[in-house]
């Protein structure tokens, strides 16, 4: 079945994407076209790709990016509040 008409991307193309790697609307528009004509086709993208997403990847800027900021403040700063982290987009934010 068809998922975009635009560029006649069906379902089973997008699923051999997302087993080949790509886990976001996005990514299957990076290999396919898919949803960057008129749009319509990328909640049904999201639909095939499911809840899941991609998984988490944690590199080490990004670990260190999430440590407290009281661990790494100055002593010379009493009181110093922790940084906060503004919670990762859910994928359907992102799309």
């Amino acid at each position: 079945m068809y998922v975009c008409s635009c560029f006649g991307v069906t379902d089973s193309q997008v699923r051999a994407h997302q087993e080949a790697g790509a886990c976001t609307p996005r990514q299957i528009a990076s290999v396919s076209k898919a949803g960057t004509d008129c749009g319509s086709c990328v909640r049904r993208i999201q639909g095939l790709l499911g809840r899941g997403g991609c998984p988490r990847r944690q590199t080490e800027s990004t670990a260190e990016q999430t440590a407290p900021a009281s661990a790494s403040a100055p002593a010379s700063m009493p009181g110093a509040e922790p940084a906060s982290v503004p919670p990762a987009p859910s994928v359907a934010e992102a799309a």
